[in-house]
């Protein structure tokens, strides 16, 4: 019965609250924010609770969110993009994540923060492939593909493909080595130790 339900009735209010969703894509009780500028592939899997947001801060711009084909997104995840965020193919994203490509502003010590503009960061773009662990945070950077975040971990920075990386900030601490075909250790910069 509830499969029933899903295909007649909630799959068209998603098409017409959206601006494309693909076929065989599961939405469970999303929060939807700007969804004209929300762009989700087929057999996309969105877990419940997670909130899908666009808000343009920049004058005669649109902020886009992209999820491509065959990713699945986990409970309780938070994905504002005031800019763009581009999610790829067959990402994996654990519950709790959070994906912003901006901040609030807190130059001015005389105001609150809640009352200083919103700053815009670099586009946020999750390769394909890549996995981001539990409570992950990527803010204005670019994730590799195939690559590994590590549970816990906030990145500022890109990291590039094929790579484990951990930490707050986010490090590189492993890197695939073509040469070995094994994944093997690195400094921080992702050097071959």
């Amino acid at each position: 019965m509830y499969k029933l339900y899903y295909y007649l009735f909630r799959f068209p209010f998603y098409k017409i609250k959206l601006g494309q969703i693909g076929l065989g894509t599961k939405l469970f009780s999303p929060i939807i924010t700007g969804g004209k500028q929300i762009f989700i592939g087929k057999n996309v899997y969105i877990r419940k609770n997670t909130w899908l947001a666009t808000n343009s801060i920049i004058q005669n711009a649109a902020a886009t969110l992209i999820i491509e084909d065959g990713t699945y997104i986990g409970h309780y995840c938070h994905i504002y993009a005031t800019q763009k965020i581009h999610i790829g193919k067959k990402v994996l994203i654990a519950d709790r994540v959070y994906l912003s490509d901006n901040v609030h502003s807190y130059e001015n010590i005389n105001l609150p923060i809640i009352d200083q503009p919103v700053k815009q960061l670099n586009p946020v773009i999750l390769k394909d492939g890549c996995w981001l662990g539990e409570n992950v945070c990527v803010i204005g950077a670019v994730i590799g593909k195939n690559t590994v975040v590590g549970a816990n971990s906030v990145v500022t920075k890109d990291i590039p493909d094929f790579c484990i990386a951990v930490g707050a900030p986010a490090k590189i601490i492993k890197r695939f080595n073509f040469d070995t075909n094994k994944w093997e250790k690195t400094n921080s910069n992702g050097v071959f130790i």
